[in-house]
C-alpha cells in the first residue's frame, strides 16, 4: 500500500478545517479553538497547531491529511507540517479577495519548501461565473495554467474528491518520471 502526505493550506477562514472533515473517514483530529482576536467577527473556532484525517482512495492508496493553520501567527506550523509532504491543496475563498495577498504569501512559501505539486481548490465560486472567477484567481495568484484551480464547496464530498483526485494525479506523474 503507498500512502500519501497531503498538506491543505491556505488563508484564514478557507476551508481547510470542513475539506478534511467532509472527506476523512476517520474522525479528524483537530485543534480548533475559541477565537480571541478581531478575527471572531468571521468565525468563532480557528486552527491552532493541525487538522488530521485520513481518506483510503482504493486497495493501494491512502491519503493522510494535513491541515495547516491559516491564521498568520500560528504560521510556524506551516513548515513543520510540510515536512514529507507529496503534494498540497491551497485553498481560498474566492468571494474574499481581501485574502488574495496572504494566499500568494502561502504559496511563495511553500515554493521554498518543495517543488511537490500543488493545486488550488476554490470555495464560492458562483456557479453563473466559474470560468471568469477562476481565471481571475489564476491571475491575482499570479499562477500559470498548469497549475489547476478547482471549484470546491468544502462541504460536499463530490467536491472534496475532485480536488484531491486532481492533486494526486498530479502527484503520480511526478513519481513516474
Amino acid at each position: 500500500m503507498r500512502s500519501f502526505k497531503i498538506v491543505v493550506t491556505g488563508p484564514f477562514s478557507a476551508g481547510k478545517t470542513t475539506f478534511i472533515k467532509t472527506i476523512s473517514e476517520i474522525a479528524i483530529v483537530s485543534t480548533e479553538r475559541a477565537i480571541s482576536d478581531h478575527t471572531r467577527s468571521i468565525k468563532t473556532e480557528t486552527t491552532v497547531a493541525m487538522d488530521f484525517g485520513r481518506i483510503t482512495i482504493s486497495k493501494d492508496i491512502v491519503l493522510y491529511l494535513f491541515g495547516t493553520p491559516g491564521q498568520e501567527r500560528f504560521d510556524f506550523m506551516w513548515q513543520i507540517l510540510s515536512e514529507g509532504m507529496l503534494g498540497y491543496i491551497v485553498m481560498i475563498d474566492a468571494s474574499r479577495p481581501e485574502t488574495f495577498e496572504e494566499a500568494r504569501r502561502i504559496l511563495e512559501f511553500f515554493a521554498t519548501l518543495s517543488d511537490a505539486p500543488f493545486v488550488v481548490g476554490a470555495t464560492r465560486i458562483a456557479d453563473n461565473d466559474k470560468n471568469a472567477a477562476i481565471e481571475k484567481l489564476r491571475k491575482e495568484l499570479n499562477l500559470d495554467g498548469e497549475i489547476q484551480i478547482i471549484s470546491c464547496n468544502s462541504f460536499e464530498k463530490e467536491d472534496v474528491k475532485k480536488v484531491l483526485l486532481g492533486l494526486l494525479y498530479d502527484i503520480l506523474k511526478t513519481l513516474d518520471k
